[in-house]
């Protein structure tokens, strides 16, 4: 990796893995020690395969084409080609992409990745969002940040680092960029960002939109329509029985953190699992998520040894003084948009609790927790619809 920064300087920032440390991972995967198959073997497809974790045989698949045919450097070429910088933001050093836009009427847009995402997510959206084919589609000037403790930011020494924290990371990075008012769109742990700034910082914010809408605790089910408590309860149901991941890296990410950091292969596995299980798909990820795409994520964790350090933003924001805030209001316009195969979904009856001022609500039609990578170009249109939706709005 080769870079510099200083504490108020933005400077631009080249990663590049040594071939020692290509070689090191390849090594590893071939050395790799694996379990026996799993004891609900089913032939594919067959989304119960995945009923006591990742098969085997796909996982097998997987860590073969990563050390034989996946290419890490097409994936950096892109990182560079997009614009890479860090900056040092209240003591951390922050990683960020920044594609400007040619177009003169282009408005600021800052896009939060959530776990086990990464800048990975939105690398292959940027361009469409800063220089749309259409002149008549809204443009941007694109910010995606890694969050503290992922990818090419510093790691976090001490705690502190919660959602709140973030946020306010967040207004400062674009003040330095020029953009004292901006847009705000993120998901999972973005989303709750998202929402942060939006509700703390008004007079920065132009609007957001997110595909993670948080209700106030404590709401009724009993005025909810029928397609609504189901939402509810697939979300009650989600956290009740398949939550357990959350609750580990909550209370002990640094004895998972052994694992991600040490072996390729558990964090593939730990990672893969959340991709299966949260995308829309019949069996397997793949079916609307490349290899390579979900290569780009894990390599990135793996290079920048980042497993541990990603996993304490659970513990850094489920309590404290970072955490967020179940009272908070958001009053700034906010487009938000539920897909289906979410882990996730509000009902707007419970999210205008919190979200004073929805200018556009919509269920997609397809797409689970990574629609920029699952359904990219519904993703950007959605997107822009949504963003204009909330300038217009705001006059």
């Amino acid at each position: 990796m080769v870079g510099s920064f200083s504490n108020n300087d933005v400077q631009a920032f080249t990663a590049r893995a040594s071939e020692g440390e290509l070689e090191d991972l390849r090594a590893r995967l071939a050395s790799a020690r694996l379990p026996e198959r799993e004891t609900v073997y089913r032939p594919a497809p067959d989304p119960r395969r995945w009923d006591q974790g990742v098969p085997l045989a796909d996982l097998v698949a997987v860590v073969e084409y990563w050390r034989k045919a996946y290419d890490w450097r097409a994936f950096e070429a892109r990182l560079h080609r997009i614009g890479q910088f860090r900056t040092t933001i209240d003591g951390l050093g922050i990683h960020f992409l920044h594609r400007r836009s040619g177009r003169a009427d282009a408005t600021p847009l800052i896009l939060t990745h959530g776990w086990p995402g990464s800048v990975a997510e939105f690398a292959h959206v940027v361009e469409a969002l800063a220089e749309p084919g259409d002149p008549d589609a809204p443009a941007f000037h694109v910010v995606v940040p890694s969050l503290p403790g992922f990818g090419y930011s510093e790691k976090p020494a001490a705690t502190g680092w919660g959602v709140g924290r973030i946020a306010a990371a967040w207004v400062e990075l674009m003040a330095r960029l020029g953009y004292r008012r901006f847009l705000a769109h993120g998901g999972d742990w973005g989303g709750v960002i998202t929402t942060v700034l939006g509700g703390r910082f008004p007079d920065r914010v132009l609007g957001i939109h997110t595909v993670l809408a948080q209700a106030p605790p404590g709401l009724s089910m009993d005025e909810l329509t029928a397609a609504d408590r189901q939402w509810a309860e697939e979300t009650q149901a989600f956290w009740r029985e398949r939550g357990a991941y959350a609750k580990q890296q909550a209370s002990r990410p640094q004895t998972i953190g052994y694992a991600l950091v040490d072996s390729p292969v558990g964090l593939l596995a730990w990672i893969l699992d959340k991709f299966a299980e949260w995308s829309d798909t019949a069996d397997s990820p793949f079916e609307t998520i490349s290899r390579d795409r979900i290569l780009d994520d894990v390599t990135l964790y793996w290079l920048t040894g980042t497993g541990a350090s990603a996993a304490r933003i659970y513990a850094e924001s489920h309590g404290g003084v970072n955490a967020f805030d179940p009272d908070l209001r958001v009053d700034v316009p906010s487009a938000i948009t539920i897909y289906p195969r979410d882990i996730e979904k509000c009902p707007r009856a419970w999210a205008q609790e919190r979200y004073r001022r929805i200018v556009r609500w919509r269920a997609a039609p397809a797409g689970g927790h990574f629609p920029a990578l699952e359904v990219p170009d519904a993703f950007v249109a959605d997107l822009r619809a949504g963003l204009a939706a909330v300038l217009a709005a705001g006059g």
